[in-house]
């Protein structure tokens, strides 16, 4: 196997000794740059990226130890390894709390030098591959998307795998899960990220023109053509064309969409000769498309043209803790926008936020946390910072704990019992707690995070306790 060339950027003031190192690394697959100085290293850092940097701490001018804090404050992926004298433990120790891989001190020889530097290039290796294994597997941002649930990682994977094909991909979900953001990571990931992106929202542009949004027109095609006009088709030319709404298109364009999928050409409205582009469709929809296509509303032939590669993006509610996720990074966006100290949500506003349905899904949760921004001084949010739908929500469920039937005897936990008397059975507060805990879920229809924010307590809290009775029942 053939070994990559690696770059070793040497910083060492003494020529001899710079020699004789680079003589130690003769045979390996290094090509060592050498600097004299800590100003000509931090010069070098400036256009190049080293895969590893031998730094004599002893230099004229800089102090290695300042160079070595330049690559961390520039978090450049280059192991350092330090060189020091002898008896300079004391200095190697504070670099490498300052971010140095490893210190060799002097005099060394080729096996240790060669031993240090495999060592820093496999320990680099290791990292980038667990960064990738991240990126790959636990991502909780994707070209936009802000969500590491399962249901969001299969959604990066689908896109990553389309991606590279021409074939058509035909994104459904409920409005405002994200079907343009979709379909710009699909164009980013593909091999035609350096054309143009082209969307489209074929529901908010009148139908009479249409056409020529799509296709484009000639001088004095139609009243108002003064001039003649590219249309998105033409502009997407080499990149991708993005159809919102697809569903929302009239018939008649439908047929003539069809044609030009098939052919790779148009016509411009009022042109007589044919256009020839090469672009790559993708469409989406908040609609079923097989359910317009049995009201008539929708071509079955189009459908099928559009429908290669389907891919559905699921709604807030199914993405398991990414409200909170998606929530907490608009707080701190917004509160940087505003200029105003949101630290995060109280345990009961966010159990709050875990359980709400969110029809309008991330937009809507978007506009309620700006809401929440820009009408409060900052804080903490409680659930009384939050507008009037998820207050609504909380309000919905207190007269259900309040229509609970009372406790009281035996039942009712030691705050509210009456004083205890000989015949008073005293019973242990864990399951006392249990009783009052699972009472609450179930006047909750078995949410959770409901019942959690009602006795003011996490979720979390909740689940754990539950591990623990179901450990101590199995006993």
């Amino acid at each position: 196997m053939v070994k990559k060339t690696r770059t070793d950027q040497l910083v060492e003031d003494s020529p001899s000794q710079a020699e004789a190192y680079k003589g130690y690394l003769a045979k390996e697959p290094i090509n060592v740059v050498h600097v004299l100085t800590g100003e000509d290293a931090v010069g070098w850092l400036d256009h190049s990226v080293p895969d590893v940097i031998l730094l004599d701490l002893q230099l004229p001018g800089i102090h290695g130890l300042e160079v070595l804090k330049q690559v961390v404050a520039r978090e450049l992926p280059s192991p350092v390894v330090v060189i020091t004298d002898d008896g300079s433990v004391d200095v190697a120790v504070e670099a490498m709390r300052a971010g140095a891989f490893d210190f060799v001190t002097k005099p060394f020889g080729a096996s240790r030098l060669k031993v240090t530097v495999a060592n820093a290039i496999r320990q680099e290796e290791l990292s980038d591959l667990v960064d990738a294994y991240r990126e790959t597997f636990d991502r909780d941002r994707f070209h936009g998307f802000i969500g590491g649930s399962l249901s969001m990682q299969a959604v990066y994977r689908i896109i990553e795998s389309a991606a590279p094909s021409k074939a058509s991909v035909f994104v459904t979900g409920e409005s405002g899960t994200g079907k343009e953001l979709c379909a710009e990571a699909l164009h980013r990931e593909s091999k035609r990220k350096t054309g143009p992106f082209v969307p489209v929202n074929c529901a908010a542009i009148p139908r009479e023109l249409m056409e020529s949004e799509i296709f484009g027109h000639v001088k004095g095609a139609f009243t108002g053509a003064v001039r003649a006009r590219d249309g998105a088709a033409t502009q997407a030319d080499g990149g991708t064309l993005f159809l919102d709404e697809v569903c929302e298109m009239d018939l008649d364009l439908q047929s003539k969409l069809l044609r030009f999928i098939q052919t790779g050409r148009f016509q411009r409205v009022g042109a007589s000769d044919q256009t020839d582009v090469d672009v790559r469709f993708v469409c989406a929809t908040n609609r079923d498309p097989l359910e317009e296509i049995a009201k008539g509303r929708f071509r079955e032939d189009l459908y099928y043209r559009l429908h290669v590669l389907p891919l559905q993006l699921p709604p807030l509610r199914e993405r398991e803790d990414d409200v909170l996720r998606i929530a907490q990074r608009f707080l701190a966006s917004y509160a940087k926008e505003e200029e105003k100290e949101f630290p995060g949500f109280s345990d009961a506003a966010s159990a709050i936020l875990a359980s709400y349905g969110w029809p309008g899904n991330v937009r809507e949760l978007q506009n309620v946390v700006r809401q929440i921004v820009v009408l409060n001084p900052g804080g903490v949010v409680t659930p009384a910072m939050l507008p009037a739908p998820l207050r609504d929500t909380e309000l919905a469920v207190a007269p259900e704990m309040a229509a609970a039937p009372a406790m009281s005897g035996d039942d009712a936990p030691a705050s509210q019992a009456a004083p205890a008397s000989e015949s008073t059975t005293i019973r242990p507060l864990w399951i006392v707690e249990k009783e009052t805990i699972e009472r609450a879920i179930e006047s909750c229809d078995g949410n959770i995070p409901k019942a959690a924010a009602l006795l003011e307590i996490s979720a979390s809290t909740i689940y754990r306790k539950r591990q623990a009775w179901e450990a101590t029942e199995g006993d």
